[in-house]
């Protein structure tokens, strides 16, 4: 068996490495992690310096799996202005010309063009004209055509766009014309575009195009190298063609804020998880504080000890990676009106544990996305701080670590005490994440929150409910779900308030333990809330379950699901 010896300055002291631990994966760069604590795989041995040899050293010095690639993507450099210019006068590589659906009867009837649409079709020699004519341009929600117009005209390119009706939907309709800006912007590598601003907007609908284009130029290519990097959106300036009463300057920056959590929410979600560690998630939590000016209290392992929380550290005692307990509080000037928590899950990779992650569907390979409800929660922490709401103190906390296999991990059949003091037993290691938030519930409550939200990729239950689209929203007062569910709308995030069925936690209710952490084969995500609401004493509270739109493929990957949604609710709660 080896020796693993540290050095002090009178007497040397060993370990007595069992075969479980030689066993052990050493993550740490050091020779001695400082996160693994003696238990029963550790047997301590006084030595004395004689009998200690050159052979008792077998353990190698290993490095860090991770590579020197950053961890997250630069921030767009679009400038997006006012101009009050007409279109016919623009200059620049692309304009948008959005149009809203003809309507009436009339089913053949196609766009006219009055105003400034028919000063700029006599401007190019009623071209405008023609390619309505020839294509059947009707303005239906996503139908676009583009042109490239004459070298005598002040702009190279020329794309109408679809807008469906923009009267029942505005908010959409900019999201949507965003969409389209961004992907034709990059797809006809223009580097100025301008986009004239249909009837229909509102400053809120100028804000959510904005919003669109921003994600829509996300560009992620950390991973690649060489030849191999593919280009990212050309677009350094758009030029927002409308009055003063549409185009709001204040708006459009707190797209730009918000913008900036999005992106980190995507970067760290999209970031394999040999590079955001819990560890990763602390130093990124503490830099938000010290940029925006908030407090950051990191918790190890032995402060959560101490407030016994028990739950979440079963979870993480199978991983070589500390366990990271954060907590990021933004307190306004002046009055605070509330105090509001938003917690998010932190597993930074689910194996499963013991209930492994096995076969087809397990998507283990997508486990780096687990800790999707900490990434909102952070980056709604960074977009907060760039605001600077007022009226609202929020805390933002994640019990973050990852779930892995290991001798010291967590076992089916263990029986767990919270930090409220609630037992636990464990009957599947694979249903972690609500352990973790359990115990971050009530500390968020002991905090002073008088409002919680708990966002999470908490289970496939849901995606099979809901889709990949929609969130499922419970709560424990109606008229908070109501207010959230309402936020997540407004910012153009998809979500569906879900019953708190009260005959369901019966299949919870632990026979020789307070709970059981799953319960039947039925209604899994309905379980899962009514087990975290447990964990809530007198607090108002709600849990997202974000499993689905977390990640999309067709767009790309991580979606930074729940910035906006969050955000939106944060500065609600200060007015």
């Amino acid at each position: 068996q080896g020796l693993l010896v540290v050095a002090m300055a009178q007497s040397s002291w060993a370990f007595q490495m069992t075969p479980a631990l030689m066993g052990r994966r050493f993550a740490s760069s050091s020779w001695f992690d400082k996160s693994l604590r003696p238990s029963s795989m550790y047997k301590p041995l006084q030595l004395t310096r004689s009998s200690v040899t050159r052979q008792s050293f077998p353990l190698v010095r290993m490095s860090s799996i991770a590579g020197n690639h950053p961890v997250f993507t630069d921030s767009p450099k679009l400038a997006v202005r006012q101009s009050t210019s007409s279109p016919k006068e623009w200059k620049g590589d692309l304009l948008f010309f959005p149009f809203p659906e003809v309507g009436g009867e009339d089913k053949n009837a196609l766009v006219s063009l009055t105003g400034a649409a028919a000063e700029l079709d006599a401007s190019i020699d009623g071209l405008l004209s023609e390619i309505i004519k020839e294509n059947e341009f009707k303005g239906k929600s996503g139908s676009s055509v583009l042109t490239r117009l004459a070298k005598s005209s002040s702009f190279k390119k020329l794309s109408l766009v679809g807008m469906g009706n923009v009267t029942q939907a505005a908010m959409a309709s900019g999201f949507a014309l965003g969409k389209q800006i961004a992907s034709s912007a990059k797809t006809e590598k223009a580097k100025t575009a301008a986009v004239v601003v249909p009837q229909g907007f509102d400053s809120t609908a100028v804000k959510a195009m904005v919003q669109a284009v921003l994600e829509g130029i996300y560009h992620d290519v950390r991973f690649k190298s060489g030849d191999d990097k593919e280009k990212g959106c050309l677009l350094e300036s758009l030029e927002v063609i409308a009055s003063n009463d549409v185009y709001d300057d204040a708006l459009v920056q707190s797209s730009f804020h918000i913008n900036e959590g999005v992106k980190m929410a995507r970067d760290l979600v999209g970031a394999p998880s040999n590079y955001v560690t819990p560890s990763t998630l602390a130093e990124t939590a503490r830099n938000i504080a010290k940029e925006h000016g908030m407090s950051c209290t990191i918790l190890e392992r032995d402060e959560c000890e101490r407030r016994g929380m028990g739950a979440y550290l079963a979870v993480s005692r199978g991983s070589a990676q500390p366990p990271k307990f954060i907590h990021v509080t933004y307190k306004p000037k002046g009055e605070v009106k509330k105090k509001i928590a938003i917690v998010g899950k932190g597993l930074c990779f689910d194996s499963g544990g013991y209930n492994l992650k096995a076969g087809a569907g397990s998507m283990i390979e997508l486990m780096k996305f687990d800790m999707g409800g900490s990434a909102a929660t952070l980056g709604c922490a960074k977009a907060v701080g760039m605001m600077k709401p007022e009226g609202v103190e929020v805390h933002f906390i994640v019990a973050a670590c990852e779930n892995m296999i290991s001798s010291d991990a967590m076992r089916p059949g263990d029986i767990l005490t919270a930090s409220n003091g609630k037992t636990i037993e464990v009957l599947n290691t694979d249903a972690e994440g609500r352990l973790t938030l359990a115990d971050a519930l009530v500390y968020a409550e002991q905090a002073g929150a008088q409002e919680i939200v708990d966002i999470a990729t908490l289970t496939g239950a849901c995606i099979i409910s809901l889709g990949d689209e929609y969130a499922g929203l419970w709560s424990n007062d109606e008229t908070m779900g109501k207010e959230l569910l309402s936020s997540f709308t407004t910012s153009g995030e998809k979500a569906w308030i879900m019953p708190l069925v009260k005959e369901y936690f019966e299949s919870i209710k632990g026979k020789i333990s307070d709970l059981k952490n799953i319960g039947g084969k039925g209604g899994g995500s309905i379980t899962a809330a009514l087990f975290l609401k447990e964990f809530v004493k007198e607090a108002k509270w709600s849990h997202l379950d974000i499993a689905g739109p977390v990640w999309n493929d067709k767009a790309g990957g991580a979606t930074g699901y729940g910035v906006k949604g969050l955000t939106e609710w944060v500065v609600s709660k200060g007015k």
